[in-house]
């Protein structure tokens, strides 16, 4: 559980400089969050710390970057302006032990329900969500909002680009150094010697502070504060947990390996139940510090153990340095991030896939936007599940013939569920068949109670006709649940089918 994964020299410094480019963008984004949620700047500090060294030994996914997050930051804001930031450490704990369940439950595995359509219009829509988020960072520090213009507007503009052409060339050169922090230090150092006039970290907050202290949540223990601060925490672990899990999706994409879900979700509930009790706001995967990581060369458990602590040294030992640093070296990685993460090839099939397809995706990017993550997977999912629902419902149909002795023969082809019952029973017309009916069901598969009614109903029909129905190759779980054409079942133990039906009968 704890191998740090490197065998080699060049693999540990890979991973040990990775980690520190990764702590760097971290640094603007964690106090962000936090001011997003209503807290103090060195409450999301010790969230990224902590979840991020957390998660990154117990977690299912090496190379993962995790920390304090904007889309569970905005859920907190309604709990901390209504009832103060203990509320929010008591929250975050119960929403660490809610994720540890889920992890225990094996539930992570339900993130393979999620369409690619849906997928596509994740990682487009936090590809979105990262570039919005860098636009504050244009305005004037202390000016109430007052957007930059002329020279200074020049010179940050210029130093993003800067940064930018390096993150993009300097591989093709030498790969010794991450380019991300190459860009950093090398911005860093032309706005120090040439005493540049441009917004740097120390603009955002102070980040001085000392190592988090164990801290028990001063709340009330009663049923009230459960009440409470429990809806937030299934939120936020929902929220938590989609996050990361689709990110880990994402990196093994990338890296050609495979992460365990249900370990990273264990891995997401320690860290955040012990980030509650040290003070931090809650976190999760972050898809734009993981592809900073990834693109540096950081594959494995070090890199998130090494950004984590050197995020601790620059809180104690580095902040007058970190304050330093120019936020248009940061803004232009998470611009390279944002072309990195947004799948460009989605735009280009856009004509070339179904068009419920290319609805999903542009409409899970859009909800990802306005709203936040979980609702947008929620409804990604959901519209698919409808569209596919919509589509196997007209896939239903009969092959009719007469046999030798004279009955109607009806050949059942595809799925019955409820989608398709309406148009199962405007197959048949049993006023006009003959006294004998066969009913093939070999070829088709019986899904749920809707479709077992709508067969007893069918059943119904033929027997106040006054004719004789047989329904064959039905499963014996099928025969359980009819009720009225029970009897008419024709069982034959070598031939008949075995399969479950989704029915809470039979539970």
């Amino acid at each position: 559980m704890f191998q740090l994964g490197c065998k080699n020299r060049v693999c540990f410094q890979n991973e040990i400089l990775s980690g520190l480019t990764v702590a760097l963008a971290l640094v603007p984004e964690a106090v962000a969050f936090a001011f997003v949620a209503g807290v103090d700047p060195l409450v999301g500090l010790y969230a990224a710390f902590m979840v991020g060294l957390l998660a990154s030994i117990f977690g299912g996914r090496p190379g993962m970057i995790s920390g304090a997050t904007g889309s569970m930051a905005v859920v907190m804001v309604a709990l901390v302006a209504q009832h103060g930031v203990e509320y929010l450490f008591a929250a975050v704990v119960l929403t660490g032990i809610i994720q540890i369940l889920a992890g225990i439950l094996r539930l992570g595995k339900y993130i393979r329900i999620v369409p690619h359509p849906v997928m596509l219009g994740f990682v487009n829509g936090l590809a979105i969500v990262i570039f919005l988020a860098q636009i504050p960072h244009f305005q004037i520090p202390g000016s109430g909002g007052e957007w930059m213009s002329g020279t200074n507007l020049g010179i940050f503009g210029g130093l993003i680009l800067l940064t930018m052409a390096i993150i993009q060339y300097l591989p093709k050169l030498t790969t010794a150094i991450p380019s991300s922090l190459a860009a950093i230090l090398t911005i860093s150092f032309i706005v120090i010697g040439f005493n540049m006039d441009t917004n740097t970290v120390g603009d955002l907050a102070s980040i001085k502070g000392g190592f988090p202290d164990f801290h028990i949540p001063a709340v009330p223990f009663s049923m009230d504060m459960l009440m409470i601060i429990l809806p937030y925490s299934i939120v936020l672990a929902a929220i938590g947990l989609i996050e990361s899990l689709l990110t880990l999706q994402l990196i093994d994409d990338i890296t050609g390996t495979r992460g365990r879900g249900n370990r990273e979700c264990i891995g997401q509930g320690i860290a955040n139940t012990a980030t509650g009790f040290f003070g931090g706001m809650g976190g999760c995967a972050m898809i734009g510090q993981s592809m900073i990581n990834v693109n540096s060369g950081g594959h494995q458990r070090l890199s998130g153990i090494a950004a984590a602590l050197f995020l601790l040294m620059f809180i104690m030992f580095a902040s007058g340095l970190i304050e330093m640093i120019p936020m248009a070296a940061l803004v232009g990685v998470m611009f390279m991030v944002v072309l990195g993460t947004f799948e460009w090839s989605s735009l280009r099939i856009m004509k070339k896939i179904p068009k419920n397809d290319a609805f999903v995706l542009i409409l899970v990017s859009a909800v990802t936007v306005f709203t936040d993550l979980a609702v947008a997977v929620v409804v990604g999912v959901i519209v698919s599940a409808i569209f596919f629902a919509w589509e196997h419902a007209s896939h239903i149909h009969v092959k009719s013939y007469d046999d030798e002795n004279g009955s109607r023969v009806y050949e059942l082809n595809g799925p019955l569920f409820f989608g398709s019952v309406k148009n199962f029973l405007d197959l048949f017309t049993p006023d006009e068949d003959p006294d004998d009916v066969i009913i093939e069901f070999q070829n088709s598969r019986v899904a749920d109670h809707s479709a077992i009614e709508a067969i007893d109903n069918l059943a119904d029909k033929y027997i106040k006709a006054g004719k004789k129905l047989h329904l064959r190759h039905l499963s014996p779980e099928c025969k359980v649940l009819l009720t009225k054409a029970g009897d008419m079942v024709e069982i034959n133990m070598m031939e008949d089918p075995k399969y479950h039906v989704a029915d809470d009968k039979l539970s």
